[in-house]
C-alpha cells in the first residue's frame, strides 16, 4: 500500500502535464492553425483589420498595431488611400517617423495631409467605427468627407494664457486636428458654427466627439477650453483625456 500511495501523487502530476500538453496544442491550433474556426475579430493573433467588427480585443489589437511601424502600415492597405514617405527628421523634438500621405480615409475624402501612421490607423477606425454609423443615426445621411485644419506642426503646447514649455504631439504628427464634416446629402457641419445646440447636428458632432475618445488616446474639443472652439484635437498618444 505505502508503494502505491507514492505511485499516486506521480500519476497525478503526470495527468497534469499531459493535460496540460493537450491544452496548450488546442490553442496553438485555435490561434495560428490556417483553418482556425476562432473568427479572425476575437483572435488575438491575427493582425487588425479595421473592417471587422469591434470586440474587447480591438482596443489592444490597436495598441499593438499602432506601436509597431511595419505592423501599422500593413493595416492601413485596406483602410486608408495612402502614400508611404520617407521619415521626416528635423531635430530630436520634431519630426514624422512612419510617414504617410492621407488623401482618403475608408469611404471618406480628406484634404491630403502628411501624418504619422498611428495617428492615420485611428482615424480610420474612426471613421469606420464611430462617424459612419453616427451620421446614418443622427442625420441618415453617409459621411462623405472629414475636414482638418493639419497634423505636423514643429511647436510647443499651446494654453489660454500663452505658451508653454512642452511640446506638442503635432511636433511629431502624433495629432491631427478636425474642423467639421460634409455628408453625401450636400449638407456639412462645423464645430465652430454647429457645436452648440439641441439639433441633429449637435447630436452628430457630440457622438463624434464621444467616439473618438474610443479611438484616439486624447481627445479635446470645445468643452476643453477656447483654443478648442472651432476643432477637434485628437492625439495618438497622451494622458486618457476625453473632453
Amino acid at each position: 500500500m505505502t508503494g502505491e500511495r507514492k505511485r499516486r501523487p506521480a500519476l497525478r502530476r503526470a495527468a497534469f502535464l499531459i493535460w496540460i500538453g493537450v491544452v496548450g496544442v488546442g490553442a496553438y491550433q485555435a490561434l495560428f492553425h490556417p483553418e482556425t474556426p476562432l473568427p479572425r475579430h476575437w483572435n488575438p493573433a491575427a493582425p487588425l483589420v479595421v473592417s471587422d467588427p469591434v470586440t474587447p480585443l480591438t482596443g489592444w489589437k490597436l495598441r499593438r498595431t499602432a506601436g509597431d511601424p511595419m505592423a501599422c502600415l500593413a493595416a492601413l492597405d485596406d483602410a486608408v488611400e495612402a502614400r508611404m514617405l520617407p521619415p521626416l527628421v528635423v531635430d530630436v523634438n520634431c519630426g514624422i517617423g512612419t510617414r504617410v500621405r492621407l488623401t482618403q480615409v475608408g469611404q471618406s475624402g480628406i484634404a491630403p495631409i502628411e501624418t504619422d501612421c498611428s495617428t492615420a490607423l485611428r482615424l480610420s477606425m474612426w471613421e469606420q467605427h464611430g462617424l459612419r454609423p453616427a451620421a446614418r443615426d443622427h442625420l441618415g445621411t453617409d459621411l462623405s468627407e472629414i475636414r482638418q485644419i493639419g497634423s505636423y506642426n514643429c511647436r510647443r503646447i499651446r494654453t489660454p494664457g500663452g505658451g508653454s514649455g512642452r511640446w506638442s504631439t503635432h511636433a511629431t504628427a502624433e495629432a491631427i486636428d478636425i474642423t467639421g464634416f460634409a455628408f453625401s446629402d450636400g449638407s456639412s457641419l462645423s464645430l465652430l458654427q454647429d457645436w452648440s445646440g439641441e439639433g441633429p447636428g449637435a447630436a452628430f458632432l457630440r457622438a463624434a466627439r464621444d467616439s473618438a475618445c474610443t479611438w484616439f488616446v486624447t481627445t479635446l474639443g470645445p468643452d476643453f477650453n477656447r483654443l478648442h472652439a472651432d476643432h477637434f484635437h485628437l492625439q495618438a498618444r497622451g494622458w486618457g483625456r476625453c473632453s
